[in-house]
């Protein structure tokens, strides 16, 4: 544990546990709807057993990645006129999976700055019972833990004791969350801008995870071998920006009670 004595560390604890929040809040949403068509003394029972579930799911696959980060050696080289590089499964992980985010960030924010709603199945296909509900609620985990997990790595790469900040960073989030389920899902919904900022960190990581996967690989483009992004940029930028929108929060609500 004596990981935690350096601030690093720190700092990317609590920023991998704000954004395991906020990147959590569909997933509340979603469990909560699907939980909604329980009868009323099962709801929090359904709604904890699918919060405990998505913090397992997420660990497990944490540890899947990293032990897939872990292969260094080169799987396969690239020699192009213009490109060369030696592809390890670390390599291919940090790229497939700094795509996902990019693409993903991009579409949500598509999708809330168009005002596109998401097609959420209907009740009427859906089973009331327990059992039923708790499957449905374990399939939505498994969607909705890829994002989590891919930013968890993306801010934890080359960290010492990484799996253990983001193991510890899941757990913290997921308690609060299912303490906090009904006011936290209420605020983040209440300030749309807070999702915006979370997707927008969303893109930072995933470029970082893409140039961090070309680095990891040695490559070389035009002759220009590609460096790594330090991570303290990242965080700077993370905290610079939830800093203004502390400052924005304050003055919409000076302005409202004015």
């Amino acid at each position: 544990m004596e990981i935690f004595y350096h601030i690093d560390t720190w700092v990317a604890f609590v920023t991998l546990t704000f954004l395991e929040i906020v990147l959590g809040i569909d997933n509340i949403i979603f469990i909560s709807i699907t939980a909604g068509k329980l009868p009323q003394n099962q709801i929090r029972k359904a709604t904890n057993i699918g919060l405990m579930l998505a913090m397992v799911f997420r660990i497990l696959l944490l540890i899947g990645v990293s032990y897939i980060i872990a292969m260094k050696d080169a799987l396969f080289t690239v020699d192009l006129s213009w490109f060369q590089a030696g592809v390890s499964g670390q390599s291919l992980i940090l790229l497939g999976g700094g795509i996902f985010l990019l693409y993903k960030s991009t579409s949500e924010i598509h999708h809330k700055v168009e005002g596109i709603e998401e097609k959420v199945p209907t009740a009427k296909k859906i089973k009331s019972s327990l059992s039923s509900v708790i499957v449905q609620i374990v399939l939505i985990d498994i969607v909705f833990s890829f994002d989590s997990v891919l930013t968890a790595v993306g801010m934890t790469n080359g960290l010492d004791g990484a799996l253990t900040v983001m193991i510890a960073a899941v757990i913290v989030s997921i308690i609060i969350m299912m303490i906090f389920a009904g006011p936290v899902g209420k605020f983040v919904n209440q300030h749309p801008t807070i999702q915006m900022l979370a997707l927008s960190f969303l893109i930072l990581i995933g470029f970082m995870l893409v140039t961090e996967s070309a680095h990891l690989s040695n490559a070389v483009i035009f002759g220009q071998h590609v460096g790594a992004i330090p991570k303290g940029y990242l965080y700077f930028a993370i905290a610079f920006s939830l800093g203004v929108e502390a400052l924005n929060m304050k003055v919409r609500k000076s302005g409202k009670s004015s």
